[in-house]
């Protein structure tokens, strides 16, 4: 009896560690201190000995590490995320996106495909799917993506702006900023006055830009895309001392680096 009582006392001790530990971990995340982040759920990958909360734990860590900039270790923690759980849909999204971003499509499709049959209405591997469509020049298949989105989730705001920015980059900028103008009209968002001030970037209006872009700012002080869009205003209108600090709030916020690099090229070393 005394045994089987230490052992209870012994497994709550551990699961009461263990949640504290995942907490820490979360909290880390949500304030975006992906240095804090990657280090408690380093831990928790290492104690976790349930193979799904382990692969959930591994694709969070991965995602730490990308916004840290720290791509390869990010594949290997998607990969281990992966293997430690097979059948988790979140984890092909994530190794499909950024197998894409490393410029490996063909990888990025295989992933995709694969997710899709565990969860065929999963926004992102669409989203994913659409923009390599885009690049490869693809245009149908890319808007038919977008447009399979919206049969399952209407409102998905990703998908909305999608469409408007497949017609920005087919070089139809008056009708983006049209679809921009009604989204806006219906629900003002971050995401979406970024999105109307990259349009008035590539239409070579400078000013509306930077409204626009500063008005997505002070609607969401951490939607790092946005400091990135007005770094680029900034270079364009050669203020890149300013547009350097603006890279390195994205940055600061989770914008991944690497993604950057050509940006940062332009920056005055101190």
């Amino acid at each position: 009896m005394k045994k089987s009582l230490l052992l209870t006392a012994f497994v709550c001790s551990s699961f009461s560690l263990s949640a504290q530990d995942k907490k820490i971990a979360e909290e880390c995340f949500k304030k975006a201190d992906y240095k804090c982040a990657e280090e408690q759920y380093t831990k928790l990958v290492e104690k976790e000995q349930i193979q799904k909360y382990q692969s959930e734990y591994y694709n969070i860590l991965g995602t730490a590490q990308r916004r840290l900039g720290k791509t390869a270790l990010a594949l290997k923690s998607y990969e281990s995320a992966l293997k430690s759980n097979p059948l988790s849909a979140p984890v092909y999204a994530n190794l499909a996106s950024l197998n894409s971003q490393k410029g490996n499509k063909t990888k990025a499709l295989e992933y995709i495909s694969s997710g899709l049959s565990l969860d065929a209405e999963n926004p992102e591997f669409y989203l994913t799917r659409s923009k390599i469509y885009d690049g490869q020049g693809k245009k149908d298949l890319a808007l038919n993506d977008l447009k399979q989105i919206l049969t399952f989730a209407p409102d998905n705001i990703y998908a909305k702006t999608g469409l408007a920015n497949l017609k920005k980059n087919n070089g139809d900028l008056e009708g983006a900023l049209k679809d921009y103008n009604q989204l806006i009209a219906e629900k003002p968002e971050s995401l979406l006055y970024n999105g109307r001030a990259d349009v008035y970037f590539k239409m070579k209006k400078s000013k509306e830009a930077l409204t626009d872009a500063n008005k997505a700012i002070s609607v969401d002080p951490k939607f790092a895309h946005s400091y990135v869009t007005k770094a680029l205003i900034l270079f364009d209108t050669s203020k890149p001392k300013e547009a350097c600090e603006n890279l390195d709030k994205a940055v600061s916020l989770g914008y991944e680096k690497a993604i950057l690099a050509d940006y940062y090229a332009k920056c005055v070393k101190k």
